[in-house]
């Protein structure tokens, strides 16, 4: 009897397996099959950003970093404010985002990137931390 049994079970694992390829193979050679290949990293734009000033607004007492590109295409820049230009260890600092678009080789562009509240009788230091460019898309009917 313990041949028998040891022996049908041997069958009704091997017809789990064989209903379970049945169903999930075609369902993974779907999903396979379907995807799309993965969109490119967007360029980085290291010597293309730079700061060009970094003041404190009088008003708001926020630092403001005036951030100008050149080059093609339009930039997303993460503009770093600290108190100093080499932190210390494990020393976090304010970043802001600006976008600039439709830069052209022929006139760089600028914006500014508003930063924290600064405190009184402190030398704010702006910086590029990062930078990525991406290529305009031509506009329908502009040539």
């Amino acid at each position: 009897m313990g041949v028998s049994a040891l022996k049908w079970q041997g069958w009704l694992v091997g017809l789990l397996v064989l209903a379970g390829l049945l169903v999930f193979a075609p369902l993974g050679l779907y999903v396979w099959a379907s995807g799309e290949p993965a969109p490119q990293a967007p360029a980085t734009a290291a010597g293309s950003v730079r700061v060009t000033g970094c003041r404190i607004d009088p008003a708001s007492r926020r630092v403001v970093a005036g951030v100008e590109a050149t080059g093609q295409g339009s930039y997303v820049v993460t503009v770093e404010f600290r108190d100093q230009a080499d932190p210390g260890p494990g020393v976090r600092s304010a970043q802001a985002l600006v976008k600039i678009p439709g830069v052209t080789p022929a006139t760089p562009e600028r914006a500014e990137a508003i930063g924290p509240v600064w405190p009184p009788a402190t030398i704010p230091w702006c910086g590029v931390a990062q930078s990525t460019r991406t290529e305009d898309e031509p506009v329908p009917g502009t040539g």
